[in-house]
């Protein structure tokens, strides 16, 4: 028996293919974004810098918005947050520990790797010491993420209240507060408005989506709802887009003084009600797609190892970089990404960068398994190691 056919022997019938499908989709999109939109520039002594096409190609905006599939993960997250939580017996707080402490163990590992990482590059190969800047803020970069995603988990008993109560018209409110953010943060009085505001729309603008697939695991969105999401988040988009002039690209673009995504503006709500509306409708269509055992394997791998990807896929990047850069400038991988050929060499660098996480991966997932045979002393010395790099990358 092959291994299609194995993973699909082992797959409960009751499985939902759909959200596991949506989930790899959107796990998939997160490394494909951060390799196809960062680039490197090389200094004179060596090191290098974070830079984006995106300050020289401003078309390829579009494709941000094709890649910025977090609407997608943080839906399908609530979806399946909801059902487990219906699913458990005793306290929530129980429940919620496993949760989180299956978000913890891999950022515990990738932050403490690399805690003896830096000090090895620098004093073993002398890497110089702006690389070590770029390669901690590159690693920190995909973490944000986790430590949102898991303050929502622990919201999950208040959505799935709001859900039961509102139905879909939960997730509203956190539309209406992203939006009265923005009006104040870059309408007529944003000069009077202090400069922590966007801070407000971190955990509404990232728990919109999480709210909708509660709502949806509850059985409280229609087709018919998510046709509103999906023209109505169409239309809100465009609108935003072409009448009130928010930036095109749903990531940041250095130099650019508005982003959209750090924190989420409202265009990133638009975009994930059009993408949860059209989740939504294929959902049914996408579950007999992957009753294929050929498809079906490859999400079964990608869902098991969700958090390595999101942990060490920018790692795997750097692995390819920082070698390369002790021999200059290698177009699509180390030099200033302002070219059609940049362009078109970082997309034949990439297989490389995914060549480089599964060999990274195949070591990494250990951290996603529970620490059962882990003395409390190296978790300590793991969480010591963790808290250092942490205070060097945000510092």
């Amino acid at each position: 028996m092959n291994l299609a056919a194995t993973v699909e022997a082992r797959t409960p019938a009751h499985r939902d293919r759909a959200i596991d499908g949506l989930r790899a989709l959107a796990l998939l999109a997160v490394p494909t974004g951060h390799w196809l939109l960062g680039g490197f520039t090389l200094t004179p002594d060596g090191a290098i810098h974070n830079a984006s096409p995106l300050s020289a190609f401003g078309g390829l905006a579009p494709v941000s918005w094709v890649l910025q599939m977090l609407g997608i993960f943080f839906l399908v997250g609530g979806f399946a947050s909801a059902l487990s939580y219906a699913r458990h017996s005793g306290p929530a707080r129980d429940w919620l520990k496993g949760r989180l402490t299956r978000l913890g163990r891999p950022v515990l590992g990738v932050t403490a790797v690399w805690a003896v990482t830096l000090p090895l590059l620098h004093y073993g190969f002398a890497v110089p010491y702006g690389t070590l800047r770029t390669a901690s803020t590159l690693v920190v970069q995909p973490l944000w993420f986790v430590g949102v995603y898991t303050v929502i988990t622990a919201l999950t008993p208040y959505c799935v209240r709001a859900a039961r109560r509102m139905g879909v018209w939960a997730a509203a409110p956190l539309l209406g507060a992203v939006a009265v953010v923005d009006v104040l943060r870059y309408g007529p009085y944003a000069d009077a408005m202090p400069g922590w505001l966007s801070v407000l729309n971190i955990l509404p603008g990232w728990m919109f989506a999480y709210q909708l697939g509660v709502s949806w695991a509850e059985g409280r969105v229609t087709r018919r709802h998510a046709w509103g999401l999906l023209l109505g988040g169409v239309a809100l988009f465009a609108a935003l887009l072409l009448v009130f002039g928010y930036p095109a690209s749903m990531v940041g673009v250095p130099g650019e003084a508005r982003t959209n995504s750090h924190p989420p503006s409202l265009l990133v709500l638009a975009l994930a009600a059009a993408q949860s509306g059209a989740a939504i409708l294929l959902r049914e269509r996408l579950g007999r797609l992957l009753r294929r055992p050929a498809l079906w394997a490859p999400v079964v791998a990608i869902n098991l190892s969700a958090m390595t990807i999101l942990c060490w896929h920018q790692t795997a990047m750097l692995a390819a970089a920082i070698p390369g850069s002790y021999g200059g400038e290698l177009t699509g991988l180390v030099g200033a990404p302002d070219s059609v050929g940049w362009v078109l060499a970082r997309l034949a660098w990439m297989p490389l960068f995914a060549g480089l996480l599964v060999l990274i991966g195949r070591h990494a997932r250990r951290f996603e398994a529970p620490w059962a045979n882990t003395g409390t002393a190296l978790r300590a010395t793991a969480g010591v190691l963790a808290a250092g790099f942490a205070v060097f990358a945000l510092g």
